[in-house]
């Protein structure tokens, strides 16, 4: 019976090694893909609800805890994100929607965070580190946040947080009965908004934040004249659904390209503020794929013509080729493995 058991394991032990040595595939997958559909006319940038979004198909991204750098999240709120996408052959919009039970759109009280959600792409060809990219491998990430839309609807200020806080006097502002939207006269005391950062800006121009970074501690925010991607974002029953907007060609070497002939990586990250979810603190995806779908081809005069604004086919991918012969061989080999073990365990018995 011993002689038996080490003839299995060797035999066991020889066929992984020679699988392996052969780099024959045990399983295959296919990865996400979120396919952008061709539409005519302007894209509903501003309205989440709109039909338009059923013409591109809903795809459902899974989100994990980010637990590579501190500080680590292990138990995060958000578990997937569902993304659609449309083009128009000159702008891109995606609309991502989660499910959030709280709404979370203002950061004035220091025990306050908002709800956020990103979009990233690689800077470079292939995909460099799905957590904020690595050195020689940057990525452009797009950046929603809750309460710079609640600004730009609605500007508050602490005294709006805090209706009975005082403050003798601020030199150098206009009066104003809310101190903290008061106008500096002066505007050499207002150094970080004159070199242009976006946190000491009254109002920002968007809810997007467009960032690059090439690992961990180098997020860096575009120069303000470069901040070109739109958002909009409403919460409804429980389920945000936020919409991500920019031109397909850009000037500003730290943008996305996007292309309709190119796959493109991308991925995704949220967070919940009411979980207390801020800077690594989030959920994150991995790489998925993303292409912009071609217009659909004139439909000969016998065929019925398809709508306007359907889902175009994908287009064709390259798919790696197969070595059959070493397959072969493997599989070859394997039987041989298996008839021999069989006769000697045969012989044994006699």
């Amino acid at each position: 019976m011993l002689n038996r058991n080490r003839l299995i394991l060797l035999t066991m032990l020889l066929l992984t090694a020679l699988a392996l040595w052969l780099k024959a595939p045990v399983a295959g997958s296919q990865g996400l893909t979120i396919t952008a559909a061709r539409v005519e006319g302007a894209l509903p940038v501003a309205a989440p609800d709109d039909p338009l979004w059923q013409q591109a198909t809903a795809v459902e991204v899974p989100l994990s805890a980010q637990m590579v750098a501190k500080p680590m999240w292990p138990s995060p709120s958000i578990k997937s994100v569902t993304v659609r996408a449309l083009h128009n052959g000159k702008e891109l919009a995606m609309l991502l929607e989660w499910a959030d039970d709280t709404r979370n759109d203002s950061s004035l009280r220091v025990d306050e965070f908002r709800d956020s959600v990103a979009v990233q792409f690689p800077l470079i060809e292939g995909q460099p580190f799905f957590c904020m990219g690595q050195q020689a491998g940057n990525v452009n990430i797009w950046h929603w946040k809750a309460d710079w839309q609640a600004a730009l609807l609605a500007r508050q200020s602490l005294q709006d947080a805090y209706p009975n806080i005082h403050v003798d006097y601020y030199p150098f502002a206009e009066a104003q009965e809310n101190i903290y939207l008061a106008a500096y006269t002066d505007v050499d005391y207002l150094t970080a908004e004159a070199v242009g950062n976006l946190l000491a800006l009254p109002v920002p121009s968007t809810p997007v934040e467009d960032m690059v970074a090439g690992g961990f501690g180098t997020l860096t925010s575009q120069p303000a004249e470069a901040q070109n991607v739109q958002g909009y974002g409403v919460w409804q029953e429980g389920v945000w659904r936020v919409v991500f907007s920019r031109s397909l060609r850009s000037d500003q070497a730290d943008d996305a390209a996007l292309a309709p002939d190119k796959l493109h990586a991308v991925a995704f990250a949220a967070w919940d503020g009411a979980n207390g979810e801020r800077n690594g603190a989030k959920s994150t995806s991995q790489w998925v794929s993303l292409q912009l779908g071609a217009a659909a081809a004139a439909a000969p005069a016998e065929e019925v013509a398809a709508p306007v604004g359907a889902p175009a086919a994908a287009p064709e991918r390259a798919v790696p080729p197969t070595n059959t012969a070493l397959v072969l061989v493997f599989v070859g080999l394997l039987a041989l493995a298996v008839v021999a073990g069989a006769i000697y365990l045969l012989t044994l018995e006699k």
